[in-house]
């Protein structure tokens, strides 16, 4: 019976993806992901090449999945930021891995800078309609949105159970975090009125 390489290298995907988030790349073992994915770790160079390869592999696809399952409204900033945020409480472990990407590997770049761009040309069109404030360089303000999508993430309050891996917030207070978070986009790309 011939052995399913997809299948094989995406429990590789999968086992390199919680090994990162949790060790970096230093700190990640070939033999650990090989065995958490019941695969022979010769598997990995074979297709990913060296463990610096299977981490962009690992990020690329976090990437793609993220950006698949938050869709981008350049009419509905605050939305989206507020779309991110639930995104990233539901998957903590990817702001390790995007940590550990800045980290260890700040030049590798792989689909993010397009995707930027992307946005970015659609923000500045957006300005020049006037549906967003134009105070801020298109690319700067797309930053601010999703700085404020991530800040909780980064705060002290954000600081993950070490038992659980998820930040412990009540209900309560991540729903308070979410309209934080929604509030802060919509006074950043909000024009202003005139005489406001």
């Amino acid at each position: 019976m011939p052995r399913d390489s997809s299948a094989t290298k995406a429990r590789l995907l999968d086992a390199a993806f919680a090994e990162f988030a949790a060790y970096g790349i230093a700190g990640a073992r070939v033999d650990r992901i090989a065995e958490a994915a019941s695969a022979n770790k010769r598997l990995i160079y074979a297709y990913f090449g060296n463990k610096e390869q299977l981490f962009d592999e690992v990020l690329r696809r976090a990437m793609t999945a993220g950006a698949e399952s938050v869709s981008f409204d350049v009419e509905d900033l605050p939305g989206y930021a507020g779309a991110i945020f639930d995104h990233l409480v539901a998957r903590p472990d990817l702001m390790r891995l995007r940590l550990w990407k800045l980290l260890e590997r700040p030049s590798t770049t792989g689909l993010e800078p397009e995707a930027f761009q992307d946005k970015a040309e659609e923000v500045a069109r957006a300005q020049q309609r006037g549906d967003l404030a134009p105070e801020m360089q298109p690319a700067d303000l797309l930053t601010m949105v999703l700085a404020a999508a991530q800040a909780w993430f980064w705060a002290a309050e954000g600081v993950n159970t070490p038992e659980e891996g998820v930040p412990s917030w009540s209900a309560e207070r991540l729903a308070l975090h979410r309209s934080a978070v929604v509030e802060a986009a919509r006074r950043l790309v909000e024009p202003r009125t005139a005489g406001g």
